[in-house]
């Protein structure tokens, strides 16, 4: 099981969009834990955590960055 925590920086055309709720439908099998988050009308990023298979964990960082949100790598 791996594990590997990122942040998301969102841009604002996103801000008010379920990327995190579509994110947990179609990655069920990783466990997606919001550790921080600061969000405002014109910026945002969240801390998250994510524990699972490590290729599922790529997958779901990728999938993410497709979406346009910019994956900063903190730990894994």
């Amino acid at each position: 099981m791996a594990e590997h925590v990122v942040r998301l920086i969102y841009p604002p055309d996103l801000l008010n969009m379920p990327v995190i709720n579509q994110l947990i439908r179609q990655y069920s099998d990783l466990d997606i834990n919001i550790l921080r988050a600061e969000v405002s009308p014109r910026e945002g990023w969240l801390e998250v955590q994510f524990v699972g298979n490590a290729a599922m964990i790529e997958n779901a960082i990728h999938w993410l960055q497709e979406q346009g949100i910019e994956v900063l790598t903190l730990g894994a």
